[in-house]
């Protein structure tokens, strides 16, 4: 897995914008892929990616239990 993948926001912070997750789905679909940005024949691809991860994400957020958190 890749090393520098940086962390986009606290441990614990009471709201995440949908800014906040759609960046970290991006930034995972551009380390994944190996592309900052897709050849035109794979933004479809790409884009279908992002939303995926961005869902998951979302779920993922939505469902963390934070204990001794706010």
């Amino acid at each position: 897995m890749c090393r520098s993948i940086k962390t986009l926001r606290a441990p614990f912070v009471d709201e995440v914008g949908d800014d906040d997750v759609r960046a970290a789905a991006l930034q995972y679909v551009r380390k994944i892929s190996g592309f900052r940005a897709p050849a035109p024949h794979n933004v479809e691809a790409f884009e279908a990616a992002v939303e995926a991860v961005t869902a998951a994400t979302q779920e993922l957020l939505d469902r963390l239990v934070v204990r001794g958190g706010k």
